[in-house]
């Protein structure tokens, strides 16, 4: 199976439209993570019970890899620890806590999230209490349902998890780029034209700080470009 392309989602601070917009109770949750009282550990409906109404699961997971696929495009979305933290504290200060949905189709009410934080430390972590399971920087939730026929729904196991909706931006992935690079290769000068065997990565950026590129045919049009430059300054 070949490698796809891994995407990590921001949220853009000069995007006002980035950040979660409701959270959707669901079948099948993206991250993976069922709600504590019907997840695989088999939790009894101790904290989670008819006189409660709640349910405690992860929103978000960070560094997960997150399968996606648009038309014949396949590829992974995941979201880093930053991220998670700064879409939760937007969700809260923008009073989106009473904005959830079903199957990410039909918007609800009496659904409303009334406690969450960011796991700091997995071993001492609340998140304990409820066998989650979660890892550091998880973003985990408790979800009052005062809706009866939801709380039906979600008693008879119809929806096992939470899922987000909202919009996000993409991050530049000069990460990928790099660790796409294959050792040994050559570097060349554009100036010069001088070309050297790159054996490691510190080579690799010890040279690529002094501007040196990984081709041939880059060299060759850096140097016209410089040689351009310097007929120009010449004038």
């Amino acid at each position: 199976m070949e490698d796809l392309d891994i995407i990590e989602l921001i949220i853009d601070e000069n995007n006002l439209e980035d950040g979660i917009e409701a959270i959707s109770l669901v079948e099948s949750p993206a991250i993976e993570e069922n709600f504590v009282a019907l997840s695989r550990h088999k939790v009894e409906f101790k904290s989670v019970d008819d006189e409660k109404r709640i349910v405690v699961g992860l929103a978000l997971v960070p560094d997960r890899e997150i399968f996606r696929k648009s038309g014949d495009y396949a590829y992974k979305i995941m979201f880093s620890k930053e991220t998670v933290k700064k879409a939760s504290e937007l969700y809260l200060k923008r009073l989106k806590n009473n904005n959830a949905t079903i199957e990410h189709e039909l918007a609800v009410k009496g659904v409303s999230l009334i406690e969450s934080w960011i796991v700091e430390d997995p071993n001492m972590d609340k998140s304990n209490l409820y066998k989650l399971d979660a890892p550091e920087g998880a973003w985990a939730v408790v979800m009052k349902i005062d809706n009866d026929e939801i709380w039906e729904d979600v008693k008879q196991g119809k929806y096992l998890g939470f899922s987000i909706e909202g919009f996000f931006s993409q991050k530049e992935q000069e990460l990928a780029k790099q660790e796409l690079v294959e050792y040994p290769h050559f570097m060349y000068d554009p100036k010069t034209g001088e070309k050297v065997e790159i054996m490691t990565k510190e080579e690799h950026d010890k040279y690529a700080e002094k501007g040196w590129v990984h081709s041939d045919e880059d060299s060759e049009a850096l140097a016209v470009l410089n040689e351009i430059l310097n007929k120009l300054k010449d004038e």
